[in-house]
């Protein structure tokens, strides 16, 4: 692809949008990324990167990383179940999409790849899985993240109305390697890896490799229909099942104990506490206990059939993920 063809990339920092970005460039494109100046970027060295430093709810930072740029796959976002300011993650998810979409409008952009999440989706009922035809009600969403982003989602779709010419992609449960933060999911695949989650609840995820949901990513720009939506999913499995995929894979005990859910809700009363005191994320949130009442399995048929996506087994994903943090020192902290 010519210079002149320069995609944008936000959220290349992230776990996510560093695997969008290191798809990209291997498929020759040129790529620019967009990243906060407290951004890592270390997972990216040897990537052909052209970084530009930038607030995506600042309008004249993203209008000059916007410059001469042909498409855009906008991946960032805050993802957090918990923060002492929990406003400050519905405004990083819907002011910076507004902004960036804006200014993607502003500028010409011929076509965008917008993620979303299947946050914004109902869960199937009776343990079916959930699909695109199920867009979950603001006044539905639980927490913070999962508001902030049906209300971004909802933003894009009537920009969408208006000419905007994007693509809408909900990945499910990514996990794999370079989860630098890590994430909610890589933190809980982390420490039960070390052995750290003696327990859990009767719940269940649709979990996915990191660099299928970058695959994804690339064919919904390549393939998928403006102001579609596409799930980029793969494995449903509950809880249990996906703790013992790790433990296994770390020559452990799976866990056995099953933790009630008001239980839970204590245990996260707690945690929550001393996070307010210390600023870490808690493991265990009361958002998390009560999404955790449905099981969030997805299908990604729509996906399969319209974009030739593919997912493996979800159990390559988890020893990537733990093969990276070994690696990467995590596993001995």
């Amino acid at each position: 692809m010519a210079d002149t063809d320069k995609v944008l990339v936000t959220g290349a920092g992230g776990f996510v949008g560093s695997a969008v970005a290191r798809a990209l460039v291997q498929r020759g494109h040129a790529v620019r990324a967009i990243v906060r100046s407290s951004s890592p970027t270390k997972h990216l060295n040897g990537f052909d990167l052209e970084f530009v430093r930038g607030d995506l709810r600042d309008a004249a930072s993203v209008r000059q990383a916007m410059n001469g740029v042909r498409y855009l796959f906008h991946v960032a976002a805050d993802y957090r179940l918990w923060a002492r300011d929990p406003e400050e993650i519905v405004q990083n998810n819907v002011l910076g999409t507004r902004c960036v979409m804006e200014e993607a409008r502003r500028a010409g952009v011929e076509r965008i790849v917008y993620t979303s999440s299947v946050a914004t989706l109902k869960c199937g009922q009776n343990g079916d899985a959930g699909n695109e035809e199920g867009p979950l009600d603001q006044a539905q969403a639980i927490g913070a993240y999962k508001h902030s982003k049906v209300v971004a989602e909802r933003l894009v779709e009537a920009m969408v109305a208006e000419g905007l010419p994007a693509v809408i992609v909900n990945p499910s449960t990514p996990i794999g390697p370079s989860d630098v933060k890590p994430t909610p999911t890589g933190r809980m695949i982390l420490q039960a890896a070390l052995g750290r989650m003696p327990a859990f609840l009767d719940t269940g995820l649709n979990m996915v490799h990191v660099d299928d949901v970058a695959a994804g990513h690339i064919a919904a720009f390549e393939r998928g229909r403006i102001g579609e939506r596409y799930i980029l999913g793969g494995q449903n499995a509950s809880l249990a099942e996906i703790l013992a995929t790790v433990a296994n894979e770390c020559g452990r005990r799976p866990p056995r104990i099953k933790i009630p859910r008001a239980a839970a809700v204590s245990i996260a009363v707690v945690a929550e506490a001393i996070a307010r005191r210390n600023g870490r994320e808690p493991l265990v949130t009361r958002d998390g206990v009560r999404m955790a009442k449905n099981r969030m399995f997805f299908t990604a048929a729509k996906a399969e059939r319209e974009l030739g996506y593919r997912a493996r087994p979800y159990a390559e994903a988890v020893r990537d993920a733990i093969e990276w943090f070994r690696q990467a020192g995590y596993m001995r902290r």
